[in-house]
């Protein structure tokens, strides 16, 4: 096996191995730790395809994370308070069914990510991010300004949304859960990357003219890859308001597209388990710093830029020994 392959394993293992010596050591705020690491995770996996494969540096990926979280409190809220979502002609309860909620997510984020695609995708450098960045402000904006579901105050849920065959309170069977969704989409993702759509988008970072000249369409791959990069962002949204119970405007601040951005870049961008290893290795450095000091993205801040400087290739980069090609 290949060393970065031999790395990928050991990262990937490395959460539920967390996971299983928490349980034995019967520290549940280690599971929920380990399930945030997931999570997160699986927010900047959405986010690699577009970045690392489509060379998009997207600063609104945010507003798909909260669409996600807004669909969990939204539902969730009206199936706690018995009051229909909508009661007119046509009457649409509440759910607290995780896959009833996910599925609402991932079609939402979809479509939000197919109106922003359609609109900042006929730019390209600074201009993207610089529209990307205010999408996602308008819909912060939007959500503090929705009292209707809480304003600037957030939105809480009374108990976690119920899976057949599982009680999600439990920190390690909601974490399996997490992790399983992780695995799922990381398998997606190294399927896609290595198909024929998979390889065109990358052609198409690389140089769009030359795809053009074989007849694909540059502006139609990344609108695929920001959708599917946004439905992915959108469940893990869905994940993070129900691992918190609560759901609040800061899901869709531009801080959070930001913290995507730093795990790719921390684990390797481009890398299948780049976001896996920056979402984990800032998750660690979260909990042992912060209680160092309250300025702790300082050393956050100090860690980026030597990866930046000295380790292009993220930590996987850096412990496999190798580049990838845009590295």
């Amino acid at each position: 096996m290949r060393r970065e392959g031999i790395i990928n394993t050991l990262i990937f293992l490395s959460l539920p191995a967390v996971a299983g010596a928490a349980l034995l050591l019967d520290e549940p705020f280690t599971i929920t730790l380990a399930t945030r690491a997931a999570i997160l995770a699986l927010a900047a996996v959405g986010l690699n395809l577009a970045l690392g494969l489509g060379g998009l540096v997207s600063l609104g990926h945010a507003a798909f994370f909260g669409i996600g979280g807004y669909a969990m409190g939204i539902l969730a809220s009206h199936a706690q308070s018995y009051v229909p979502l909508i009661d007119t002609w046509i009457v649409i309860e509440g759910t607290k069914s995780m896959p009833v909620i996910w599925l609402v997510a991932v079609i939402a984020s979809a479509f939000a990510a197919l109106a922003i695609g359609a609109l900042s995708l006929r730019t390209s450098g600074v201009y993207f991010i610089m529209i990307t960045l205010a999408f996602g402000q308008m819909f912060y904006y939007f959500a503090i300004s929705w009292p209707a579901y809480g304003g600037e105050d957030g939105l809480s849920i009374y108990v976690r949304n119920d899976f057949p065959g599982l009680n999600t309170l439990v920190p390690i069977q909601f974490f399996g859960l997490v992790f399983t969704i992780l695995a799922l989409v990381l398998w997606a993702m190294g399927r896609l990357a290595a198909s024929p759509f998979g390889l065109a988008l990358n052609a198409a970072r690389q140089n769009a003219e030359r795809v053009e000249t074989v007849g694909l369409t540059p502006f139609r791959l990344r609108l695929v890859a920001f959708v599917i990069s946004g439905a992915i962002t959108g469940l893990a949204g869905a994940l993070f308001a129900d691992l918190n119970r609560f759901v609040s405007p800061s899901m869709f601040s531009w801080q959070m597209s930001g913290e995507f951005i730093v795990f790719i870049v921390l684990g390797g961008i481009g890398r299948l388990f780049g976001p896996v290893a920056g979402a984990c290795l800032f998750v660690v450095l979260e909990h042992m710093l912060s209680g160092v000091s309250e300025f702790w993205l300082i050393y956050v801040g100090a860690i980026l830029l030597l990866v930046v400087l000295f380790a292009r290739g993220g930590l996987i980069g850096t412990l496999a020994g190798r580049a990838v090609a845009h590295d």
